[in-house]
């Protein structure tokens, strides 16, 4: 199965939860490539965002504390860096912080963004899974680069129940060529 049909049947199976929640820009109305990986998920399970990227993961997060199980979307890395106090001191430290009494569930899906048609330059095809690494203690950042490892890795996020959060580090070229 090619990589976007496997993003597909991976937000088929993470919308089929009731506690899912889809948060993110462009997911409802079109303009990025996260709007045709979500065609079949109801409206109803997203929530349109403005570009306001340190808000989306607050309200995420705050969502997650409520039961929520929050997909949070950014359809580049260089907009999740908006973020990246909300996801480096407080949504990656907060089951620390708080001995495991405070453990949102939030899947975090970000792109490396595409070369092909054309090259947007360094400014949106950044990739910075390897420096989240370094940051965070209790996400688990998995690099999707083969078709066969997107439904396993959206599985794990969905089911897991050891208190993390997921962050699935997608390659925008690769819904073209794989």
């Amino acid at each position: 199965m090619k990589y976007l049909n496997q993003i597909i049947k991976s937000m088929d199976l993470l919308s089929s939860d009731s506690k899912t929640i889809f948060i993110g820009q462009s997911i409802k109305y079109g303009g990025t490539g996260l709007y045709d990986t979500l065609l079949n998920v109801p409206d109803e399970k997203k929530i349109e965002w403005p570009v306001a990227e340190y808000l989306q993961m607050g309200a995420s997060i705050g969502m997650g504390l409520e039961g929520f199980t929050v997909v949070t979307m950014f359809p580049r890395w260089n907009f999740l860096l908006m973020a990246t106090d909300q996801i480096v001191n407080h949504l990656d430290k907060l089951t620390i912080m708080s001995d495991g009494k405070c453990d949102p569930k939030l899947i975090i899906r970000v792109s490396v963004g595409s070369e092909y048609p054309v090259d947007p330059q360094c400014q949106h095809k950044g990739n910075f899974s390897e420096a989240f690494r370094l940051m965070c203690k209790t996400i688990d950042i998995i690099e999707l680069n083969e078709p066969e490892d997107i439904f396993p890795a959206y599985e794990k996020a969905l089911n897991r129940t050891d208190g993390k959060s997921t962050m699935l580090v997608e390659y925008a070229d690769f819904l073209k060529t794989k």
